[in-house]
């Protein structure tokens, strides 16, 4: 091959190698575009997707809310409502007020002849038990001890010369105790002809009883806990 014939060789090779490329390059660019299409398709699909199920939460937020405010004005809420204020009541855990008595226990101020026993003229917390039994049964409706709520479970246990209730309090005399209910109801049970109070003064003890038109009675303040007890069912 002469040297003319190679030049025009290589002058069509780099002809079709251009156009070649040509092609390439512009087939690269059309398969990104597409695939940048496709990709920004797919991104739009999925925004609109999130927009339809954030919509569809709103929905069921502003229904549940709906509900929810409806239920509070409801007869349902105020019943509930009624029932938790009596629960608290029954609890203890309601500060209360209403009419009542205050009756005043102190030891007994007689003074002892030689060869007495002592131990009958000071308070014991049998003679407190029979006091708080008594108007319990008058019906008081809430009771306290020297500012002390009393429960169901509220022990009255003696120490030495004091009385310890609701496991770590610790009282002495004199013993002021507060009852919610019929004053004149809880008084006649009290001073009954050979009642508990008449009984307690036969030994010195101190005893007065005051009808109030307002008691006082503060929450119940302990933890209650129950370690054996469990809801049945």
């Amino acid at each position: 091959m002469n040297l003319k014939s190679f030049h025009l060789v290589l002058v069509i090779v780099g002809i079709v190698l251009g156009i070649l490329l040509a092609f390439q390059y512009r087939f690269t660019k059309e398969i990104q575009y597409t695939e940048s299409v496709q990709r920004v398709t797919e991104l739009s699909n999925q925004v609109n997707q999130m927009k339809k199920e954030r919509d569809s939460l709103q929905a069921q937020i502003d229904t549940l809310r709906h509900d929810l405010d409806s239920a509070a004005a409801g007869p349902q809420a105020e019943e509930l409502k009624a029932e938790l204020e009596v629960a608290q009541v029954e609890a203890g855990v309601s500060e209360l007020a209403g009419p009542g008595v205050e009756v005043t226990l102190n030891d007994s101020n007689i003074t002892i002849r030689p060869g007495e026993n002592p131990n009958l003229y000071v308070l014991h917390d049998e003679d407190v038990l029979r006091v708080l039994n008594e108007i319990r049964a008058a019906g008081a409706e809430a009771v306290s001890i020297n500012g002390q709520r009393l429960l169901a479970t509220t022990e009255v246990r003696c120490t030495g010369p004091t009385i310890v209730l609701n496991k770590n309090y610790r009282l002495a005399p004199p013993y002021i105790i507060s009852a919610i209910g019929n004053p004149d109801t809880l008084e006649s049970s009290l001073k009954m002809k050979g009642g508990v109070a008449e009984t307690l003064q036969f030994w010195g003890i101190q005893v007065s009883v005051k009808k109030l038109n307002q008691v006082n009675i503060p929450a119940y303040s302990a933890g209650i806990k129950y370690e054996y007890a469990r809801a049945a069912g």
